[in-house]
């Protein structure tokens, strides 16, 4: 066995000059760039108009000043794109929480019981949506239906800025990747407030992944009408729905971590302290279309244990709502599972309404069958019943309120594969004192890791890898072993969730002895060991490679590491299994990313050679 040499990693860190502050006080009306030697500070609401397209590199902060109001949307036919990366994510924030950071490094900061310190994120599409408050709108699909985005208003009678909507479900809105919002959701009236990231109308092809959203007065990401899907995002401390669907919703999303909290003390449920984790209301008024026909993978949920006196459900349905949950944790429920919510509060007429489908019959009439909705509006749900909750883990849930509406809807019913767990599905998690806000008593999570353990380390069917969904055998948010929150989030730079970044990516082409294994001891910092272990392997020759980048294929725990920034190779030896170890040199940067892969000789494998992968990411 080789010796191993990572020389190649220790680059000089070059540090910066500090970033210059720029006032961003009209709209975007040309296609600009924000760029990460400076700081955007936004003076008031403002809106990219005109077609115009706002492209934000990655590592740029955008913090507004603290209780001014300064917000950013986008209007109907123009785009951004957000383009954080795993290292330098874009965060926008205040002024108030960037000056808890150290050095003005925004991987570190104090978390603070706070919100409404500036605006939000707004993206406004062209897809189709249903709002029956808006006089002209009609109750079936069209184009020339609109809504009026919560949370805005108009700078006069008629203003479009504000309006969402159309007939374009394949609208593209841009991409928002790798990104950070805290501390937001300006209030402008009673159920009128920003949420931390709010999306109407998107089309498909706007591309959403890793997104965080840490406090906010309002929801997390509310979502109204189109067809947008968003993969990798995380949502803490939120003061009313941590997720929130309305209008019509017809995407998917897939990997999603929610903690309930509070965001203000003193506050109320649902304006600053956390009310239901999802949220799903099917039209405006239950008979129009299009409805909300989702699907939802591997999102871990985790509640507060108080009851009524903490967080509400995991899941209300309301006016319609057809959505799948998928090999997801439910856990620390105070409140119920799933909740028969029926009426939005706004003048709906809940599920039976004009010959539409009854709550009971939703969760047993097949995805495609009589009173279900079908056809190129409805491309989400693509198997099993309009509702149902399947191959999940339920641990340490309020016995007394969380269960009987999902057992009368027959979640427990074996067929669904779901786990009335008694061991922890995830791998730790500890609160802190009690904290009484009124009459709410709010157990707050202080440290949290979420890989999955036990019961959730595997799930005995999965997402079809079907260009959206990954094909996850397992339950939960995260592979074991693997943390998509290292690198880029508040949670963990307020030191919630792990430094680390080891992950097991997966092996693909089985060999003789089955998928190779690959797992790793130590922490990829300065001067530190490492040490691969390989199991399954054939007797054979193999090879190892470090890159810092990876391009997935469409083979489950299929990736290739093209970089060779870090061409060393090695010959390894497998005989059933091997073991190697390296030393970290010094001088390796902050939060680099070390992907590793490793082929294996053998004959039985598919092209003569078995893979197995795995990342690493440097701690800051």
């Amino acid at each position: 066995m080789n010796r191993i040499s990572l020389s190649m990693l220790a680059a000089a860190v070059v540090a910066g000059a500090a970033a210059a502050q720029v006032n961003v006080s009209s709209d975007i009306t040309t296609s600009t760039t924000w760029t990460a030697n400076n700081v955007y500070n936004l003076t008031q609401q403002i809106y990219v108009t005109n077609g115009a397209t706002l492209t934000i590199e990655a590592g740029t902060v955008v913090a507004s000043t603290t209780n001014v109001g300064g917000s950013l949307a986008v209007t109907r036919g123009s785009m951004i794109n957000v383009l954080g990366t795993e290292r330098n994510p874009v965060i926008m924030t205040s002024t108030a929480d960037r000056a808890t950071w150290i050095a003005n490094n925004p991987k570190t900061g104090t978390w603070r019981a706070g919100a409404n310190e500036w605006g939000n994120l707004t993206v406004m599409g062209q897809a189709y949506i249903s709002e029956n408050a808006i006089p002209g709108n009609v109750s079936t699909p069209s184009a020339s239906n609109y809504g009026v985005m919560e949370g805005l208003t108009e700078a006069f009678p008629g203003d479009t800025r504000v309006r969402y909507g159309g007939g374009n479900d394949d609208d593209d809105s841009g991409t928002i990747k790798y990104v950070s919002l805290r501390y937001g959701g300006k209030v402008i009236a009673l159920n009128n407030e920003l949420n931390g990231l709010s999306l109407g109308g998107i089309g498909r092809n706007t591309d959403i992944h890793h997104v965080e959203v840490m406090n906010n007065v309002d929801d997390g990401i509310e979502i109204w009408g189109g067809t947008v899907s968003i993969k990798y995002f995380s949502i803490w401390n939120i003061g009313d729905d941590s997720f929130d669907v309305d209008q019509g919703w017809r995407g998917k999303a897939q990997f999603g971590l929610l903690v309930q909290g509070y965001s203000l003390n003193p506050s109320a449920q649902g304006g600053g302290v956390g009310d239901n984790v999802f949220e799903m209301d099917g039209a405006e008024d239950s008979d129009w279309l299009p409805v909300t026909q989702a699907t939802v993978y591997n999102c871990t949920v985790i509640g507060q244990p108080a009851g009524a006196a903490g967080g509400d459900h995991a899941m209300a349905f309301r006016d319609n709502a057809r959505v799948q949950f998928r090999n997801c944790i439910f856990m620390d429920l105070g409140e119920r599972l799933v909740s028969f919510d029926n009426l939005d509060g706004d003048g709906a007429h809940g599920y039976g309404f004009n010959g539409t489908l009854s709550w009971a019959s939703t969760w047993t009439t097949a995805y495609n069958g009589p009173g279900a909705q079908a056809g190129a509006l409805y491309q989400s749900q693509v198997n099993g019943n309009l509702i149902e909750v399947k191959d999940s883990v339920f641990y340490n849930n309020n016995f007394a309120t969380a269960y009987t509406e999902a057992t009368a809807r027959g979640v427990m019913d074996p067929s669904n594969n779901n786990v009335l767990a008694t061991l922890s599905p995830i791998q730790s998690i500890t609160r802190g004192p009690n904290v009484l806000i009124g009459s709410l008593v709010m157990q707050p999570v202080t440290t949290l890791d979420p890989r999955p353990a036990n019961d959730a380390l595997t799930s005995v069917a999965w997402a079809p890898n079907d260009g959206f969904f990954s094909s996850a055998h397992y339950r939960g948010a995260f592979a074991p072993g693997c943390n998509w929150l290292a690198g880029w989030t508040a949670s963990e730079a307020f030191g919630f969730t792990p430094t680390d970044g080891w992950c097991d990516l997966g092996s693909s082409l089985a060999g003789t002895n089955g998928y190779p294994v690959l797992s790793a001891t130590g922490t990829l910092a300065a001067s530190s060991t490492v040490t691969f272990n390989w199991s399954n392997l054939p007797t054979t020759a193999g090879l190892l490679k470090f890159g810092t980048s990876r391009i997935d294929f469409p083979i489950f725990g299929g990736v290739l590491v093209p970089d060779l920034s870090i061409p060393d190779e090695f010959l390894i030896f497998g005989s059933g299994t091997a073991s190697l170890s390296l030393t970290v040199p010094p001088g390796l940067p902050s939060g680099m990313p070390l992907y590793c892969q490793s082929g294996f000789l053998d004959g039985a494998a598919p092209q003569g050679i078995s893979l197995t992968n795995a990342l690493f990411k440097a701690t800051p």
